[in-house]
Order: C-alpha cells, then sequence, then structure tokens
C-alpha cells in the first residue's frame, strides 16, 4: 500500500499518536491495523494501489489503499466503503477544485449527498436531525472523506488549510434525501441516473443558512421566507444547494408545483425591483428604490434542490457553496457495487 508500517504496544498509544502527528480531525481514531484495512480491500474487490485520482497542486495520487486507511481510521464498516471511494473520486475531479476549497480562508466543508438503494441498506439517514449526529453511516462516511483530505492530499488545519472560521460540516457532512417525503425526482434522477441507480454527489458546501416559515401553505409565501438566506450567499451564484423540509414540500407539492417551477420563482423573486414590489416592502437583494437588484443565482438551474430532514417541522436551508458554485462545481459519480 506505500505506507509505512507503524507498532505501538497499544491501541490507546497508536490513537495518541495520530493526534499528535496531525493525522486525525482532532478527535480519537479507529487504528487502522492491517487486519481492518484488508477487510475493507477485500469487501470492495478492488487493489490498494489502484489510483483513484491526482491533487494536481500538491501532486499527490490518491490510492484505493489510503482511502481503506482513513475509512477505517472514520469509524466506518466496510459496506460503507463504496461510497467513501466515489465520493473520494467525485472530489478529485478538476471542476470540483480540491485544493482551492481546502486552501481557501473561506472555509468550505464536502457534503455528500447519497442517492439509490445503498442508502438505505447501509443507514444513511436523510429523515430526522439529517445534519445532525446520531447515524454511524452519515458520520463516518463524512469524516472519511475528511481524514483523506488531511492525509492523502496534506491539507491539514493551520498548514495548507486556512480557512478563517470553517464550520461543523468540516468534520463530517454526509446525508441522503428523505426519498418518503419526496414526490418530485431525486438528485440522482436530476443528474441523469435512474432512482435505481447508486449515486455520491459532492458539493463545496458552506455554513447552511436555516429558513423557517411556519404561518404559510401558499407556495410563493413559502418561497419568499427564502429571500434572505439567497441575498446573504451574495450575487452571482453558479450553483446554490436548498434543503426542503417534508412540510414545506408537502404545501408546495400538494400546490402543485415541482422542482422547476420553484427554481423559475425564485429566481424571478430575486431579481425584482423594488417598484416591482410595491412600496413599503423590501425586495430579496437591494435597499434603494427603483435599481436592478442583484442576483443570488445566474439561472434557474443554480438551483439545486434537494428533500431531506424530519417530517416535524417547517424548517429549510440554504446552503452556499464555495466561490459562488462556479469556481467549484458539485460532482456526481456512481457507486461502484462490490466484485468481493
Amino acid at each position: 500500500m506505500n505506507s509505512d508500517e507503524l507498532r505501538f504496544d497499544s491501541e490507546n498509544q497508536a490513537v495518541e499518536a495520530f493526534i499528535e502527528r496531525g493525522w486525525t480531525d482532532g478527535l480519537p481514531i479507529i487504528p487502522p491495523s492491517l487486519e481492518r484495512v484488508n477487510s475493507f480491500l477485500e469487501y470492495s474487490g478492488r487493489d490498494s494501489e489502484e489510483p483513484l485520482g491526482r491533487e494536481p497542486v500538491k501532486g499527490r495520487t490518491v490510492t484505493v489503499g489510503k482511502v481503506a486507511i482513513n475509512s477505517v481510521m472514520a469509524g466506518c464498516l466496510p459496506q460503507y466503503f463504496p461510497v467513501v471511494l466515489s465520493a473520494i473520486e467525485a472530489a478529485l475531479e478538476p471542476e470540483f477544485n480540491l485544493h482551492g476549497i481546502t486552501a481557501s480562508t473561506m472555509g468550505a466543508g464536502i457534503l455528500a449527498v447519497v442517492n439509490g438503494p445503498i442508502a438505505e441498506s447501509v443507514g444513511i439517514n436523510g429523515s430526522t436531525s439529517v445534519f445532525g449526529p446520531g447515524h454511524r453511516a452519515n458520520a463516518t462516511i463524512g469524516r472519511a472523506i475528511r481524514l483523506c483530505i488531511i492525509n492523502a492530499t496534506g491539507s491539514k488545519s493551520g498548514e495548507i488549510d486556512k480557512a478563517t472560521l470553517g464550520h461543523a460540516g468540516k468534520y463530517t457532512w454526509c446525508i441522503t434525501e428523505n426519498i418518503e417525503a419526496s414526490p418530485w425526482s431525486t438528485l440522482g434522477e436530476d443528474r441523469g441516473f435512474n432512482k435505481k441507480s447508486n449515486v455520491v454527489t459532492v458539493f463545496s458546501g458552506l455554513s447552511p443558512t436555516q429558513v423557517s416559515n411556519h404561518s404559510t401553505q401558499e407556495p410563493e409565501s413559502i418561497l419568499r421566507s427564502f429571500k434572505d438566506a439567497l441575498f446573504a450567499a451574495g450575487p452571482s451564484q453558479g450553483e446554490i444547494v436548498i434543503t426542503l423540509c417534508p412540510e414545506h414540500t408537502k404545501h408546495l407539492s400538494q400546490a402543485g408545483w415541482g422542482k422547476m417551477q420553484i427554481r423559475d420563482y425564485m429566481y424571478q423573486m430575486a431579481v425584482r425591483t423594488d417598484d416591482e414590489w410595491g412600496s413599503g416592502s423590501i425586495p430579496p437583494g437591494g435597499t434603494l428604490k427603483g435599481l436592478k437588484l442583484t442576483h443570488s443565482a445566474e439561472a434557474p438551474d443554480s438551483y439545486t434542490i434537494i428533500v431531506a430532514g424530519g417530517f416535524a417541522g417547517a424548517f429549510s436551508s440554504v446552503i452556499p457553496l464555495w466561490g459562488g458554485g462556479s469556481n467549484s462545481q458539485s460532482v456526481t459519480k456512481p457507486i461502484l457495487e462490490t466484485t468481493a
């Protein structure tokens, strides 16, 4: 595997040594013994020396074996490993700009959204507290992605990683959609795959902004609640992620609205002038009467819409992307079936 073999008197000694050497995210890890790493490689049926991609700025090639080591460290089970492999392959694509998002002071995390039967089979949560703790698959798959970035590409905090603030998603950020709550196509289907395809999409996400509206069931009123969060994301967003909770989704769907209509309305909402909104109202994106407003998205298709979260509570979110979603573009990859 071209990785050094280290020996310790105990697992606790190994954990402390990894932390001291900066090989973790600051939390304790599972020591990556040869037996544990081999169990991941055997499950995937892939060779440890197989390259997944190359980080061009630092010139580091990331192999299946290195991802296996970091997946063990993160606490993954072997059945999670194919998801991590595909997420890392996606993050290494040039359009994702992995070096840019890790070196930038803007502080993006990698959001991985998993679609397909594998999400349910390995227990990835897309419902209650979807961005929160309590689910091993979510926590460890997302953490494995971050540990690979730290160790396989050398992006350690304070060295290459220069985030001014960062956010909690830089520890771990992996979800699936709430398929039960969604009347629409999945993200995987939106990216050209069928509903039975196992795929993962990675986004260079900044910290989410929660959007609350419990007072209406009208689509226009619900979507106008997003205006401040969209304005805060800044102008000229090439891509921005809208996470709709089941309650908002239900109201929108029952009124006959689909993803296309939601995107169109959000786009039109953001470019109206103050005069179009009427006197006495403050439009999204502007405060000066009569002026064209700065746009939070470049086109209706700039809005990526996913359905996730618990069934109770009308809380959705806006997730801006690093560089406005133009300097880092989201990437979707199929998750390869195991050959073991």
